[in-house]
């Protein structure tokens, strides 16, 4: 229910845009609703948060990690639980190859609320993600924003 499965081209597609983090050497296994992605090294597991549009480590092992999304905290932090269950109670069903995304990225100003929130195609999800972090990345806070240039 709070995972995804798409095919692991995909998620490589996906995770083109985000290579300004050092995900290089980093190995997906797992993929939220939410179309973040939990990647695996010899340093351990890592979360890419496209929220935060941040790669952090999380755990040392898988298991460690499953003991964290078994607790309410983990599924909330990392998996947006209420969000996901709140879409499946709307009728909002993901088929294959589609995630939840913010309609409005909460980095440009997108509220974090549920009215924001649309089922879009994984890959497009998670490239243009990465893309809009990359961008933003180093301006201020507040700072007007009148274009972004995407890339396909």
């Amino acid at each position: 229910m709070y995972l995804i499965n798409p095919p692991i081209e995909e998620v490589t597609r996906g995770l083109d845009s985000w290579g300004w983090l050092p995900i290089e050497g980093k190995t997906p296994f797992a993929v939220t609703a939410f179309g973040d992605v939990f990647l695996e090294s010899s340093e351990g597991i890592w979360f890419l948060d496209t929220l935060e549009g941040s790669l952090t480590i999380v755990s040392g092992t898988r298991e460690e990690l499953q003991e964290i999304l078994n607790s309410e905290e983990g599924q909330d932090h990392f998996l947006m639980a209420g969000f996901v269950i709140r879409a499946r109670n709307e009728g909002m069903n993901l088929e294959p190859g589609q995630c939840y995304d913010f309609k409005i990225n909460p980095v440009v100003g997108g509220p974090i609320e549920f009215e924001n929130i649309e089922i879009q195609n994984f890959v497009v999800s998670l490239n243009i993600g990465g893309q809009i972090h990359e961008q933003v990345k180093n301006l201020p806070p507040g700072t007007k924003i009148s274009e972004f240039k995407f890339v396909e």
